[in-house]
């Protein structure tokens, strides 16, 4: 990489604030003079209350909200519509259930324009390297919950996206299981390189995953804090956590983001 491109950021939020209007018609601010950046190759981990806007940050980085405020930007030029650099791995599984693994990870080359040869020998390239070659032909509800989301994996790198949007996306498995995706995420990322924000409630998952941890407020969203997490890699999440460094940076991190967590429940709690 040169010089010039090392200058250039992969994501920019630049005083961003986002307003709508809510279903009873009462104006509403999820994130107000909002700043982020993320270095090209960089992981980004987003921690905050809940509601406080994470999930918003990700739909303006996408294209599929505008700001009210501010500008995005996008490998140092404005987003217009939908990105195909940018991939994104949601919550909950974004597979077709129609449709067996091999075909839900050959739908993206497919949709953009690929021949089915060529998506199939990608696909089943990238089913290998997630260890799903012998489940090519089974279908989602076949597979177990990590399984499935190991398919959404495949089926988002294999777009080769520069920036992946990842919105809390094992939130929904169980501690061992989560612990396993991230190994295939870490080795998945390494190999690619990707620009990520990765929204997450497990300060750990975090810390354990990302090079900088942004700490947001109760809503309306701002930046409270970063912090750079000097933790060398390759990285085992599985090993990681009982490392004093790790341990020192999630009880500091803990201490600036449950005063936000103590404010937002607090505000809860009166409006009901």
């Amino acid at each position: 990489m040169n010089q010039d491109n090392k200058q250039i950021l992969a994501i920019e939020l630049i005083n961003v604030s986002r307003r709508f209007v809510s279903p009873t018609g009462k104006s509403l601010t999820a994130l107000r003079d909002f700043n982020m950046t993320v270095g090209r190759g960089e992981f980004v981990a987003v921690v905050g209350p809940t509601g406080c806007g994470k999930s918003t940050t990700l739909n303006l980085v996408t294209g599929l909200a505008k700001p009210s405020a501010g500008e995005v930007r996008l490998m140092g030029g404005p987003i217009n519509g939908i990105d195909p650099r940018v991939g994104f791995v949601f919550q909950t599984d974004a597979l077709f259930p129609w449709k067996n693994v091999l075909d839900n990870v050959m739908s993206g080359p497919l949709f953009r324009g690929k021949s089915r040869a060529e998506a199939e020998k990608g696909a089943k390239d990238w089913l290998a390297r997630v260890g799903l070659s012998k489940f090519i032909h089974h279908y989602p509800h076949q597979l177990s919950g990590g399984m499935r989301k190991r398919v959404s994996l495949a089926q988002t790198f294999i777009n080769e996206p520069e920036i992946l949007l990842m919105d809390e996306p094992f939130s929904a498995l169980d501690v061992q299981t989560r612990t396993v995706m991230h190994e295939e995420l870490l080795k998945l990322w390494a190999d690619r390189k990707a620009s990520v924000i990765f929204v997450t409630h497990d300060l750990e998952e975090a810390v354990a995953l990302a090079d900088k941890v942004y700490v947001l407020t109760a809503g309306p969203a701002t930046v409270k804090s970063v912090y750079t997490i000097d933790l060398p890699r390759p990285r085992v999440v599985s090993e990681i956590r009982y490392d004093q460094t790790f341990i020192d940076y999630c009880k500091t991190i803990w201490d600036d983001l449950r005063q936000e967590v103590e404010t937002s429940y607090r505000r809860a709690s009166e409006a009901a």
